[in-house]
């Protein structure tokens, strides 16, 4: 069967990046695009990749990160292209039309994403509808989806902003992710501060009160926090019972030698330059963390060794979404198929056993 993205991914290319993105969204969510579901995407998995993280299985390790799919539109399709997991979101309580366009940009030179969205969303209420609706479909659900959540632009209440949106969306998550690590809303990264973490966390578990099975929630970091304000924000979460993080959010820095002419846009970067940053950063977050909880990593991940990397750094499971702009969802199944050769070569049976064996190389 031939990849059809060699065709009509140069065609998205030539588009404004986010109409291309939101007519890869509507026509993945409505089974209109069967040419965007690889070769090979319902095949089994390795044996090698599959795990149990959180109580939940997971087919294998390889998940789509948040920003993709904000308002749960096309979870059974993102998931009918092999991932193992997916993250919606991020959802605010009340539905808000993020930042003025455009604002989302392509650095192909640098294999790169240059976003200032500003949780651009339909609301915890409308999601929660095709949640539901997702999740009363017939058959098993091929993998967990967890949600990404946040807080309205113009609330004066965060704390209060994720509490309500916990009790909404928790109950139809597999895990929810707490955002405040996204550069794209003013004042939402000064809630990283240990004090406003705990106080947030608490909040979030607030909200899921007796919603059985509890999802477990996770912190999403930025890869911009100075070490010691990083070792801050993971003790602090870890003092409230935090059950894991996500590292890293996007980056407001600029690594010199990147070469897109939209590099100078303000917003969030993604993709291949942040690579090495966010892999620094959740070593050194899974080393202060000590094996208490697992770790998602995310960021600039194009390839199984990037995979394998960030594994071998502390990540159970990975997240990407930047590299599918430019190598399509064929890309999916070269990960994983690259990430089990390594594991094999490695003398790993499973991926568990390769989380974390090179985190002590990034002191």
């Amino acid at each position: 069967m031939f990849d059809l993205f060699s065709l009509y991914g140069p065609a998205l290319r030539l588009m404004d990046a986010e109409r291309a993105h939101r007519l890869t969204v509507w026509a993945l969510g409505r089974g209109l695009a069967p040419g965007l579901v690889p070769p090979g995407a319902g095949q089994a998995d390795e044996a090698a990749l599959a795990l149990t993280v959180w109580g939940r299985q997971f087919r294998n390790p390889v998940g789509l990160a948040a920003g993709f799919d904000k308002n749960a539109e096309a979870v059974a399709g993102a998931l009918a292209l092999g991932f193992g997991f997916v993250e919606a979101g991020t959802v605010t309580p009340r539905p808000q039309a993020g930042n003025p366009r455009p604002r989302l940009f392509r650095l192909a030179a640098d294999r790169a994403v240059v976003n200032r969205m500003g949780f651009n969303n339909d609301g915890m209420e409308r999601v929660a509808a095709r949640l539901q609706d997702f999740r009363a479909a017939p058959g098993p659900r091929p993998g967990p989806v967890g949600i990404n959540i946040g807080k309205n632009k113009d609330s004066t209440d965060a704390a209060e902003d994720y509490r309500r949106a916990a009790a909404r969306l928790g109950p139809l998550a597999d895990y929810i992710v707490i955002n405040v690590s996204s550069p794209n809303t003013p004042g939402l990264r000064d809630l990283q501060a240990a004090s406003s973490v705990r106080a947030i966390v608490r909040a979030t578990q607030a909200g899921l009160g007796t919603t059985t099975p509890r999802p477990p929630v996770l912190l999403k970091i930025a890869p911009d926090l100075a070490d010691a304000d990083l070792d801050a924000v993971v003790e602090a979460a870890l003092a409230e019972a935090i059950d894991g993080f996500v590292i890293a959010n996007t980056t407001i820095g600029r690594p010199a030698g990147l070469e897109g002419r939209h590099r100078t846009e303000a917003g969030g970067l993604s993709g291949r330059p942040l690579f090495d940053l966010s892999t620094r950063v959740l070593a050194r977050a899974y080393r202060r963390a000590g094996g208490r909880v697992p770790f998602i990593g995310v960021g600039g991940i194009a390839s199984g060794a990037d995979a394998y990397a960030k594994i071998r750094a502390g990540a159970s499971l990975v997240q990407l979404y930047s590299a599918l702009v430019y190598d399509g969802p064929a890309l999916i199944g070269r990960i994983k198929r690259e990430l089990a050769a390594r594991l094999a070569a490695d003398g790993f049976a499973a991926v568990t056993e390769a989380v974390g064996t090179d985190a002590g190389r990034f002191l």
